[in-house]
């Protein structure tokens, strides 16, 4: 089973400011759906990356199937916040897909096709990026971040671009990623009802505040009176 293990993980851009994060521990489950939630400057991003790969905890350590994470970068991939891409780029949807290819080895029609089919966009495949809703250009995100023949997907706020019936149709796209065998961590700061579709929560504050499935999450939330963020 594909495991993302996270022990006692401090992160600091400086040597000379407060940790960005401090001793932060969970475990991503393959099959799982897990939101983290928290507020703006919680971290949450910072966590992500460090996940990924792209950044090295000062201490702590990130295993994959019981390995250094460094050795099984392969297995993770990341999807970043829509705002960090140019969507007015003339690209078609099929276009910015095939990119999501690892090494940028060619990819073949049937995997282009079964990336566009799984977040429900085949139909949009020639249209172009700047011709696309905020929702459609999220789901064209996802479909080239399915490219990757990864088991760990990180999708960093997705639904940030969504009205309320848009987020609930995304929710149920990576609900069924989950269920066929992935393991998706979703990071958000929206706290709702629809973090009831998520198998487990984890809330973060620079540190982890709570995690558990949402019921025992927002009971340990009100146990401590945590203030800062509303829920």
């Amino acid at each position: 089973m594909s495991s993302l293990i996270a022990e006692n993980v401090t992160y600091s851009y400086s040597s000379n400011i407060k940790p960005a994060l401090s001793k932060v521990s969970l475990k991503l489950e393959q099959g799982t759906l897990t939101a983290l939630v928290g507020p703006n400057g919680a971290g949450k991003s910072t966590l992500l990356s460090l996940l990924q790969g792209s950044s090295k905890p000062d201490q702590g350590e990130i295993t994959v199937d019981g390995k250094p994470l460094i050795n099984n970068r392969s297995q993770v991939a990341l999807m970043p916040q829509r705002g960090k891409l140019n969507w007015n780029f003339p690209i078609t949807v099929e276009g910015l897909v095939s990119l999501g290819r690892v090494n940028h080895s060619k990819s073949t029609c049937c995997e282009l096709e079964a990336a566009l089919q799984r977040v429900g966009i085949s139909h949009l495949a020639k249209r172009r990026l700047d011709a696309l809703s905020g929702g459609q250009q999220q789901r064209a995100l996802l479909a080239k971040t399915l490219m990757n023949p990864a088991k760990i997907f990180l999708l960093d706020e997705p639904c940030s671009a969504f009205d309320p019936p848009a987020k609930e149709d995304f929710l149920l796209i990576i609900r069924q990623l989950a269920d066929s065998g992935l393991t998706v961590f979703v990071s958000s700061h929206d706290w709702g009802t629809s973090l009831n579709a998520y198998d487990k929560v984890v809330v973060l504050d620079k540190i982890i505040l709570a995690s558990g499935n949402p019921e025992e999450v927002q009971e340990k939330l009100s146990s401590i009176n945590y203030l800062r963020w509303k829920i």
